[in-house]
């Protein structure tokens, strides 16, 4: 089976300049704005949070321009903003954020367990997924690309992983795509655990969504390229817990005035927007 081919978000080494820039410049998204005392229907999941004054948020840790843990031991990136958007609608300032590191064989039991509030981290929406927990957004639309050395160019679409040795991450929608195509698929937890096979041989390249790779390239200068068209779509959401339907309207909503009052864009532009072009965001699902 072939997916559906997507225009490809074009990665220079201008922009991975840039990326290598803004790491170390301290620039930072615009800290959001926090609702004063907001007042949420009684028994709701948006009371208890607003009362405690505090929200856990899975995220990734190893994901540069999404998640990546900063020199002061807490998350980075788009991810980590827009989580920031959602606490800041709450009443909880950024400080009260309870982090933790989620990888994408974790992330739908931590919901489920009650070990996190809301997950932020990569997640593409898919049905599988949606019988065990519940999604806002989309907020992005990504696409599953390829990674190689630098140097090789025998990989140039998503036909030249058939029978070989592909690196992925359990769980995770592009392990499952690799092998529906009939790629060998190698699996680990992280995606920064794929880089060293790459290196040395052990797999011929790195697949999962196109937005990931580019930052693993650009953290990586000159030793990776992305290469060939996404050959996916994969709908970014927001995890939570089963049939919670009015924390879902609720992170839809929220989501919805962050693209009209430009925190949404002044996200992007501070972390991903360092490497990828800014795509106005997909239509929430208001299932």
């Amino acid at each position: 089976m072939r997916h559906k081919t997507l225009p490809f978000l074009a990665l220079t080494a201008v922009a991975a300049v840039a990326l290598a820039g803004c790491a170390g410049s301290g620039d930072t998204a615009a800290e959001p704005t926090v609702e004063a005392a907001p007042t949420f229907a009684a028994g709701s999941t948006m009371e208890a949070l607003s009362e405690a004054g505090q929200i856990t948020i899975g995220t990734k840790f190893d994901q540069p321009l999404f998640g990546l843990v900063g020199p002061d031991g807490t998350p980075e990136g788009f991810d980590v903003e827009i989580g920031k958007i959602i606490a800041g609608k709450l009443g909880i300032a950024p400080e009260n954020i309870n982090w933790v590191e989620t990888v994408s064989a974790n992330r739908e039991p931590f919901i489920q367990n009650g070990e996190v509030d809301i997950v932020v981290a990569t997640y593409t929406i898919n049905d599988t997924r949606k019988e065990v927990i519940s999604f806002a957004g989309p907020y992005y639309e990504a696409g599953q690309s390829i990674l190689t050395l630098a140097d090789d160019d025998t990989i140039e679409s998503e036909d030249d992983l058939v029978g070989q040795p592909v690196c992925s991450v359990t769980g995770s929608t592009p392990a499952a795509n690799l092998e529906e195509l009939g790629a060998e698929v190698v699996l680990t937890d992280t995606y920064t655990n794929c880089l060293e096979p790459l290196r040395t041989g052990q797999v011929v390249a790195v697949s999962t969504d196109n937005v990931i790779l580019a930052g693993l390239a650009a953290q990586n200068e000159g030793e990776f390229k992305v290469v060939g068209e996404p050959f996916t779509q994969e709908p970014y959401g927001i995890g939570l817990a089963l049939d919670d339907t009015d924390f879902r309207m609720f992170i839809n909503d929220v989501l919805e005035e962050s693209y009209e009052d430009g925190s949404y864009e002044a996200a992007w532009d501070a972390t991903a927007g360092a490497v990828l072009p800014f795509v106005d965001p997909p239509a929430v699902d208001r299932y």
